[in-house]
Parts: C-alpha cells; structure tokens; sequence
C-alpha cells in the first residue's frame, strides 16, 4: 500500500513539474528556436536546429529533477495524497463527517507547523504528523463502523420487537400446563433474553464509539495545541517525543473500540 502511495505521489510530482509555468516557457521557447533560429554559429560551432531540442531537454530535465527532489512539493503531494484516501462523503452520519473533517484540518496546520522549525525538530514533528495518519486514519475506520451499525435496520426492528416477544412468553409460561411445552418456552425465553443483552451492548458499543471519536478530536486538538508550544531547544525534542509517544496510545486506543465493536458485531451474527 505504502509503494503504491509513493507512486501516485511521484506520479503527482512529476505532473506538477511538467505544468510549471517555467516548463511551459522552455517548451515555447525551445520550439520557437527549433523552427525559426537556425543559421547562427556558437563558438565556432554551425548550430543545428536538434541542438535546441536537446537544449530544452536539458533545461526541463533540471526543472523536473528539481521538483521531485524539493521536499516542500514532495510534502504537499503527500498531503493531497493522504487526503485523497479518505472521502468525507462516503460518511452518512453528518456528527462524524464533521469531527473528520476538523480532524484533517489540524493535520493541515501541524504541516504548517512544521515548517516553521528546521533540522532535527521540523524532522520530529513531521514523524509527528505522520503519527497523525495513523491516528485519522482510525478515526476514519470507527467512523465506518459507526454508519454500519447506525444503518442496520434488522437490529433496530430487533430492539423493539424482542422485548415483546419476551413478555408473550413469559405469559405463555405462567399459563402453560404441559412440562415439556414449559421447558421449551423456557429455552426460548432464555434465547430471546440473550438476544437483547447482545442487542443492548450493540446499541452500548454504538454510543462509546460515538464519545471515542468526540474525545479523539478533542484529543488532537490537544496535541495540535501542543505542537504549537514547542520551541527549538533540545528540551522539546523530549517533550516531542512524549507527543509522539501519546498518540501511539489514542492510536491503540482507537483499535481497541473497533475491535470491540467486531465482537458485538460477531456475538450477534452467532445468535442469528
């Protein structure tokens, strides 16, 4: 995945570096001399009309070379990139849309950040920012998660149906008279009852997934706020380092909730 990231983002540096207006006005001109200079001698050379053709070459050679090594275009390509994986309408609950998009935000301005420092420290912090990814990228994974349980219209007909059908059997066990008829309605009631406990903690796993993502926002707002603090001395490379350390844990964290809510997801699919 990384390899075809890193594809499309030299795909992308390259287009950009043969739409520069400095590429467009070598190809003019190049073409310009290629038609219609021709018949000049340069230091004692009869210049011929291909030698411009390799001239150009050349000079669009050094502008290409010189975008895809610029570590600021490279920077901004990887950003585009980055976004370009994450379609914020592919989201239907507008709540997480919204907390996704401001979470896309603060990375923009950690890049910026990031370029206000040099040498080791804008190296850290943009190890930092790619932290981050990782981080929205989970954000992004819960969000899914979120939308997929919200839109299970057979689980929201199940919550509403199934405690009524525990009261008629309740109610068909009190008048029951027949012992095999009873234990029956009993292994039956016990099914149902275990049907809404698996029901409620589908519902439960809903709701924390839901504050996990406004408290993981929040939580990047705290870093971002952090980020901004952060100075040039070697005491914040430490203190950088315990960032980076933190947003490993809301990362784990993040896992956690979704691997939580596979589980519901599995445990009510056995039941069915």
């Amino acid at each position: 995945m990384r390899d075809e990231a890193r594809q499309r983002v030299f795909g992308t540096l390259l287009t950009n570096a043969l739409l520069r207006w400095e590429s467009i006005v070598t190809l003019l001109v190049t073409m310009i001399l290629f038609l219609f200079v021709s018949d000049i001698t340069v230091l004692g050379i009869d210049w011929q009309p291909w030698f411009w053709l390799v001239l150009g070459g050349l000079v669009e050679g050094a502008l290409v070379v010189s975008t895809l090594t610029d570590p600021e275009e490279t920077q901004e390509a990887m950003a585009r990139e980055f976004e370009s994986q994450y379609d914020l309408n592919r989201i239907r609950l507008q709540s997480s849309r919204e907390q996704l998009r401001k979470a896309l935000e603060y990375r923009r301005d950690m890049l910026k950040l990031s370029k206000r420092h040099d040498g080791a420290m804008r190296i850290s912090l943009r190890q930092t920012v790619e932290d981050i990814n990782a981080w929205i990228g989970h954000m992004y994974d819960l969000a899914q998660h979120i939308d997929a349980f919200e839109s299970n219209d057979i689980v929201e007909r199940d919550r509403k149906a199934v405690p009524i059908k525990i009261e008629r059997v309740k109610a068909r066990i009190q008048a029951a008279t027949d012992a095999s008829v009873r234990d029956e309605l009993e292994r039956q009631l016990r099914q149902l009852e275990q049907q809404l406990t698996n029901l409620e903690a589908n519902r439960n796993s809903i709701e924390r997934a839901k504050i996990q993502l406004e408290s993981t926002l929040a939580s990047l707002g705290t870093v971002y706020a952090q980020m901004s603090l952060l100075g040039t001395k070697e005491v914040d490379s430490a203190r950088a380092q315990r960032l980076r350390l933190e947003i490993q844990d809301e990362v784990a964290s993040l896992q956690d909730t979704i691997d939580a809510m596979d589980e519901v997801q599995m445990q009510s699919l056995r039941l069915r």
